[in-house]
C-alpha cells in the first residue's frame, strides 16, 4: 500500500493495557523535556550577563579568532594612557598608540597580545607586560529562527555547538517541531539568515530534537561564523471519534498511533482501540485505512476511533 500502513488483522480485542504502557512512557517524555528546557534555560542565564544582542562573553575561548568591530579592553601595566578600548578595523588591523597597526583578524587573542608586547619593548618600553580581553563579540555570529523564545543572532564567543546556540536562544518554544535544520552558506559565511531552500543555502544536517535531548554527540553539530539554525513549526495530526479530548495534537518524529491516542486521553468507554481508521492524503486524494497501533503517523493524518461490538 503506498500510504505506508498495515492492515490490521485478528480479533477486536481492546489492547487497553498498551495505550495505559504508552501513556506511562509519554508522561516519561514529559519529564525529559522539562529537564531540557531547564537545561537551556541554565544556559541562558550563563550567557545572558553581557546580553545576546551586545555580544559580551562571560566565559572566552583562547581560540577564538578575532575580526571586524570586535571590542578589546587592553591594559599595559603600570601606563594607564595606554590603556583602554580599542576596536578591531573593518580592514582587520588593530591601531595602538606608539607603534604601527598590528595585524588583529583571524588571530587569536594571546597572539595579539604577544605581538603587542613585542612591538611595545622595541624601543619604548622596558619589559611590558599587556593584557587584552575581548569586550564584545561582533564579527562571528550565528543566526536562530523560527520557533525558539529569543529569536535572531547570537555572537559566537569561541567553537559553540547547536545545544549551546539553542540554549542562548531561549529553547524551543513548545510549538517547536522534531528536527532542527542547520543551513550554511555555499561560497562564504552569510551575513543575514539563511532559509531552507534559498538559493545559496546548503543544508547541513537534520538533527532530531529527541537526539539532543538524550545527549547523543552526533546530533550536538559545531557551528561558525554564518550559519543559520531553523527550527520549524510542529505539523498536526487529528484524534477523532471515541476518546476523551478529541482534536489536534502536535507531530513527534516517530509518533505512533497508540502515542497519539495517549496523547487524547486514551479512548473512552465506549471506544475500541481494534476499530481505529486513519484518513490520510495522497497525491490530493483521500485514503482511509484500518490500523495497528504502532503504525507510524504522517503530517495532516486523522485518526478515527470507532466504538467497540457489544
Amino acid at each position: 500500500m503506498p500510504t505506508g500502513l498495515e492492515t490490521a488483522s485478528g480479533p477486536h480485542n481492546e489492547n487497553r493495557n498498551a495505550v495505559i504502557l504508552e501513556g506511562t512512557t509519554f508522561v516519561s517524555m514529559q519529564l525529559t523535556n522539562t529537564i531540557f528546557s531547564a537545561l537551556c534555560a541554565i544556559g541562558v542565564s550563563v550567557a545572558a550577563s553581557g546580553g545576546q544582542d551586545a555580544g559580551a562573553a562571560a566565559l572566552p575561548d583562547a581560540g577564538y579568532r578575532l575580526g571586524p568591530k570586535d571590542s578589546l579592553t587592553i591594559v599595559v601595566f603600570g601606563h594607564e594612557e595606554l590603556s583602554g578600548k580599542f576596536t578591531v578595523a573593518a580592514d582587520g588591523s588593530l591601531a595602538f598608540p606608539l607603534i604601527a597597526p598590528i595585524r588583529a583578524a583571524d588571530r587569536t587573542v594571546p597572539e595579539v597580545q604577544a605581538e603587542l608586547a613585542e612591538r611595545l619593548g622595541n624601543g619604548f618600553l622596558k619589559s611590558p607586560r599587556v593584557s587584552i580581553e575581548i569586550s564584545q563579540y561582533v564579527s562571528q555570529r550565528v543566526f536562530v529562527m523560527g520557533e525558539v523564545h529569543t529569536p535572531g543572532a547570537v555572537s559566537l564567543t569561541g567553537p559553540m555547538t547547536l545545544l549551546e546556540v539553542l540554549a542562548r536562544s531561549g529553547s524551543l518554544t513548545e510549538q517547536a517541531g522534531g528536527d532542527v535544520v542547520v543551513l550554511r552558506g555555499e561560497d562564504h559565511a552569510s551575513s543575514l539568515p539563511l532559509a531552507p531552500g534559498q538559493t545559496g543555502a546548503s543544508e547541513l544536517g537534520r538533527v532530531s530534537v529527541q537526539d539532543l535531548r538524550r545527549g547523543t554527540v552526533s546530533a550536538n553539530v559545531a557551528l561558525r561564523d554564518g550559519d543559520t539554525v531553523f527550527v520549524p513549526r510542529a505539523e498536526n495530526i487529528f484524534v477523532l471519534g471515541l476518546v476523551n479530548r478529541p482534536g489536534p495534537y502536535m507531530l513527534e518524529s516517530g509518533l505512533t498511533v497508540v502515542r497519539a491516542l495517549s496523547l487524547a486521553g486514551g479512548t473512552t468507554s465506549l471506544g475500541s482501540t481494534g476499530r481505529i481508521r486513519i484518513t490520510r492524503i495522497v497525491d490530493g486524494k483521500r485514503i482511509e485505512t484500518k490500523a495497528h497501533l504502532d503504525d507510524v503517523l504522517l503530517p495532516g493524518d486523522t485518526i478515527t476511533v470507532g466504538a467497540r461490538w457489544f
